[in-house]
């Protein structure tokens, strides 16, 4: 090999290195600005629990799904209710229901948006320290994944961010308990930190008018154990799929 055909093998070498360097460096800034977008969605969470003292996740970083994550823990706080969470742009959005959902379509439940909450959030069952923020015990009472429910062709995550900031949030969830087309329709009432929406269950196969979902099942479909089982401590059931209980 000639002295000219060397350094112009060192070059390309050298122009190799320098764009394999630029990718992962270009990786890396990429996912330091998600890190640091989502630690912003979550600091009035963290600000408000004591992570050395409750087993709830603080949330780090997490690699994106093929399937956004859908929740309902049922929540024995100062008040029984129901949260609503639902996965988009790498936070769960989250909603006090006081009721429940309903899949009676007359039916409008009550739901009070509360802050962002981490993906992990999704498995955490058990009991959250008297004297903490959200103190009492939580169940996974349904989970599953979820997907845009507009009838527009559009893309599914741009239509849940178009949906989730005009008020008129619509969603097809794919649970264990809860499936079909649903609606989160934000009101003009309450304090414009704590937005108030209304969740109603579209008239499609999976309506039930008359029915309480709510009542109909009372344990995990995590663990398959009562909200006084999962106080108490006692160890996770086998959990049939489908089972009403």
């Amino acid at each position: 090999m000639t002295e000219k055909s060397e350094r112009a093998e060192s070059a390309e070498r050298a122009e190799r290195t320098k764009k394999v360097r630029a990718g992962r460096s270009a990786k890396s800034t990429k996912a330091a600005a998600a890190g640091t977008a989502d630690g912003a969605r979550l600091a009035e969470y963290r600000r408000k629990r004591d992570f050395t003292r409750t087993a709830e996740p603080s949330g780090g970083a997490r690699k994106a799904a093929g399937k956004l994550a859908y929740v309902i823990q049922k929540h024995a706080a100062s008040h029984l209710h129901f949260d609503l969470r639902l996965e988009l742009d790498g936070v769960m959005k989250s909603w006090a229901v006081p009721k429940g959902p309903s899949l009676d379509p007359s039916v409008k439940r009550l739901a009070m948006e509360v802050e962002d909450h981490p993906i992990e959030y999704n498995k955490f069952e058990g009991t959250i320290p008297q004297g903490e923020y959200g103190g009492g015990t939580v169940m996974v009472w349904d989970r599953g994944s979820y997907t845009y429910g507009g009838s527009d062709e559009v893309d599914p995550v741009e239509g849940l961010r178009r949906g989730y900031a005009k008020g008129d949030f619509k969603f097809e969830l794919r649970g264990k308990r809860l499936h079909g087309s649903w609606v989160l329709v934000r009101t003009r009432r309450g304090d414009p930190k704590r937005a108030q929406w209304l969740l109603i269950k579209h008239r499609d196969e999976a309506a039930e008018p008359g029915s309480d979902v709510v009542e109909e099942y009372q344990t995990s479909v995590a663990t398959g154990r009562t909200m006084d089982e999962i106080t108490a401590g006692r160890r996770p059931r086998s959990v049939r799929s489908g089972a009403k209980s």
